[in-house]
């Protein structure tokens, strides 16, 4: 995908995530047993996102300590687990499906338009990094291990507290819907 697009999904992805929240809430039809899966699967998402902040520094230093060192996108990861397990626990296959779409259309020309910017900025050290540690899905072999520490500074800097409550908000209004029918 050309530059363009991928400028254009970076830009959009966020709306169009709203947007699709938005079907959602129309669409989803929770029951106990889809609550309790999909929501373990969203929450290990959000764990990963927030394990995955403490350790970023944006646009400061390469990322490479903590989930880092498994994947080079753990935040775009924890974001997919936690789409996936919530369309689960929604129990609707339509929204499965667009989260999917959603996801492939728009996050891998993303990862792919920030791998360049990390290349620009932090040239030979990202290349060899990028050889060594996979783009999404975490392979069988961490990459070297970083001096880097998980820090809450960092995790409250990045805002990730912010998908956690947008979690905790999507389990309340699955619980009600559940019980309002």
């Amino acid at each position: 995908m050309d530059k363009g697009y991928a400028a254009w999904a970076a830009r959009w992805r966020v709306p169009l995530g709203f947007t699709l929240a938005a079907a959602y809430l129309v669409f989803s039809q929770p029951t106990r047993s889809r609550l309790l899966g999909g929501g373990s699967i969203a929450l290990l998402g959000v764990a990963v996102r927030g394990w995955a902040a403490g350790f970023l520094e944006k646009n400061h230093a390469l990322a490479t300590g903590g989930p880092y060192r498994y994947t080079r996108n753990p935040l775009y990861l924890g974001s997919a687990l936690t789409g996936i397990g919530l369309a689960t626990a929604g129990g609707s296959v339509v929204m499965l499906l667009a989260f999917a779409g959603l996801f492939l259309l728009v996050y891998g020309p993303v990862m792919r338009r920030e791998e360049h910017l990390l290349r620009q900025k932090f040239g030979a050290v990202y290349d060899g990094y990028a050889a060594s540690v996979p783009r999404l899905v975490p392979g069988r072999q961490a990459g070297p291990a970083a001096g880097a520490s998980f820090e809450w500074t960092r995790y409250r800097k990045n805002r990730e507290y912010e998908a956690a409550l947008g979690f905790a908000a999507a389990l309340v209004f699955l619980v009600l819907k559940m019980w309002l029918r």
